[in-house]
């Protein structure tokens, strides 16, 4: 009997379940800490998942080369370039990425996107007024992962730290608009009859994409308006 404890507690060692005291090396979680992380874990996935949908739509936006938000009295346009990172939650191919000055725009990507694949990761060119910032954003948190702003006007060193700063305000600025317009969008009416048939003509490359995007562009204008009032 004891021989057979003595075998258990030398697996147990073997496995780095206890150490050499024989003391357990990980304390045991307590069940409703488990849940939460869970929880919060599936939190993480549907932002990460509504942060693709942002950054696909904005793509399909952008490709026209309209202005799509006013800021600071001036239209912002955007232009995807460089890499584009696409990933999907099931199929035979769950990510990829595509390398070139338009890929994003590519029949490759929007062949992908079609069959499932979303934008996960991306650099943007905003381009507002007379000044262009570049900008990798990354659905997870859309968060800035890389920033470049328009060149300094400033001389003095401090003048241009408080450019930098300003600046750095405007760009995160044009994104939230961009954000608070997409949810506008995502949250009115128009988004499951108009919007999404729409982005998927243009996916397909359809000839009808452009009537299509137009009267997407409409119904986007409608439930902003919804939205500001």
């Amino acid at each position: 009997m004891a021989g057979r404890e003595q075998a258990r507690a030398e697996a147990a060692f073997m496995r780095g379940d206890t150490g050499v005291d024989g003391a357990a090396t990980e304390e045991k979680q307590d069940e409703a800490e488990v849940e939460k992380g869970k929880a919060r874990e599936a939190l993480l996935r549907g932002r990460a998942y509504l942060g693709r949908e942002f950054l696909t739509w904005l793509l399909w936006r952008s490709e026209s080369g309209d202005t799509l938000i006013e800021h600071e009295g001036e239209g912002v346009t955007v232009l995807f370039m460089g890499r584009v990172v696409l990933r999907g939650v099931a199929g035979d191919v769950t990510e990829m990425s595509a390398k070139g000055t338009l890929a994003p725009y590519s029949e490759q990507v929007k062949h992908s996107l079609d069959r499932g694949l979303l934008v996960a990761q991306a650099r943007l060119r905003l381009t507002n007024g007379e000044k262009e910032y570049e900008v990798t954003l990354d659905s997870e948190f859309l968060d800035v992962r890389a920033a470049k702003l328009p060149a300094l006007m400033s001389e003095e060193e401090d003048d241009q730290i408080s450019e930098r700063l300003f600046l750095t305000e405007q760009l995160a600025a044009m994104v939230d608009a961009l954000v608070k317009d997409f949810l506008a969008i995502r949250a009115g009416k128009g988004w499951s009859k108009q919007v999404v048939p729409a982005m998927k003509e243009w996916m397909r490359g359809d000839e009808k994409g452009a009537d299509a995007l137009s009267k997407a562009a409409r119904a986007r204008g409608r439930d902003a308006r919804t939205a500001r009032a």
